[in-house]
């Protein structure tokens, strides 16, 4: 299997590997708070470690990270920057089309920061139309739902994670050097009436930045979540070689 980072090879040795059909992947992440135990690359840090996990199972290139997305929430916050959605949309898609102008037909996607699936899914779809055989996949934590079940001791804050316990577990696997489980809280914001109805920013609601109990996550159960999501995400790759 290959795997190797595009900005370590030398056109040569990608010109071989686009011929070979491999995929393309593109970690994709934002740069935001997380809290007072994690860094503020967190996304990106979690999305380049799923993408090497991935192209250790699968014939791929990795591309340098997208770093920035769609942080509106925490925009007032030190450290976060933040694209609109229709700018993140342009890049990306600039990115996938000069992909493609390169050979790729296959290119996966690897989303870090939930903010941006919506985004995602519209240059997906904005991709097929125009290169209805090229295959633009996504993933942003696939699974998530029964490995949170399996694996976690808290819950959710109505669904949605953030500095919690499901990404510091993931943190821990992935660069436990940047976390600081001293600084971890647990906190479960109040929701203010009018929260899914207004334009809220998560930092007014939010006193530490944190919406779980990150003080219950473990590198144990981070590398049991990454292991059982990449075994899924290879096992459906294989299953649909036929549909290439």
């Amino acid at each position: 299997m290959k795997s190797k980072k595009v900005q370590e090879l030398t056109r040569f040795e990608m010109a071989e590997l686009i011929n070979e059909n491999c995929y393309a992947i593109l970690p994709v992440g934002a740069t935001e708070q997380h809290g007072p135990h994690l860094p503020i690359g967190t996304d990106v840090y979690l999305a380049e470690y799923v993408a090497k996990k991935l192209s250790e199972r699968i014939d791929s290139v990795i591309f340098p990270s997208l770093n920035f997305g769609y942080s509106w929430v925490w925009k007032d916050l030190p450290g976060t920057l933040t694209l609109g959605q229709e700018a993140f949309k342009k890049v990306l898609n600039e990115l996938i089309v000069s992909m493609i102008g390169q050979g790729f037909r296959r290119i996966i996607i690897v989303n870090g920061h939930d903010s941006n699936n919506k985004a995602i899914r519209y240059v997906q779809r904005e991709i097929k139309d125009v290169y209805p055989d090229i295959e633009v996949l996504m993933m942003f934590y696939p699974g998530m739902s029964s490995l949170y079940q399996k694996h976690m001791e808290t819950p959710t804050w109505g669904g949605m994670f953030h500095a919690d316990e499901w990404e510091t577990s993931l943190m821990l696997a992935a660069r436990p050097d940047l976390v600081d489980m001293s600084k971890a809280v647990e906190e479960y914001p109040i929701k203010p009436d009018l929260y899914g109805l207004d334009a809220s920013s998560l930092s007014s609601i939010s006193q530490s930045g944190i919406f779980g109990n990150p003080t219950k996550a473990t590198r144990e159960k981070g590398e049991m979540i990454i292991k059982e999501m990449i075994d899924n995400i290879t096992e459906i790759l294989d299953r649909n070689k036929g549909a290439d």
